[in-house]
């Protein structure tokens, strides 16, 4: 499957799924998609004390590890409120970081003036990866 298909199906996954969990007010998810063909979703983790409050992203991230698959594909939207369509959120640092463990060539959704979904390689997104560095021959 290519980008734009994946895509699509990860959004109408995604907003299918906020509609469900999220009925009225703010909602947001992360999805997944894996090279076995698995769509994986996860939410925001709240807590009571905001610094030990988790991405969007992470609970679909672990799901990935726990099960062995491997990630080609992140997305992940969010709306203020049920009247709003959600937006792309491009991932976060800590998110990009933490996606590395698939590979620079996983490609994650970008926040864009259209909205529309469009995937960009970890590489492309962090083109002076800090990693890199232990891969330079001395």
């Amino acid at each position: 499957m290519n980008d734009k298909k994946i895509g699509r199906i990860m959004y109408e996954k995604a907003l299918a799924f906020i509609n469900y969990r999220y009925p009225v007010g703010w909602g947001g998810c992360a999805i997944m998609y894996t090279k076995e063909g698995e769509y994986l979703i996860s939410v925001y983790l709240e807590s009571p004390n905001a610094s030990a409050e988790l991405c969007m992203e992470t609970g679909a991230m672990c799901e990935a590890q726990k099960l062995n698959l491997h990630i080609t594909h992140s997305l992940c939207i969010a709306r203020n409120n049920e009247n709003e369509n959600p937006v792309i959120l491009t991932a976060c640092g800590i998110c990009q970081e933490r996606l590395y463990y698939w590979g620079k060539d996983v490609r994650v959704a970008v926040t864009n003036i259209n909205n529309e979904i469009i995937f960009k390689s970890l590489e492309e997104l962090a083109p002076h990866y800090w990693g890199d560095a232990f891969k330079l021959k001395k």
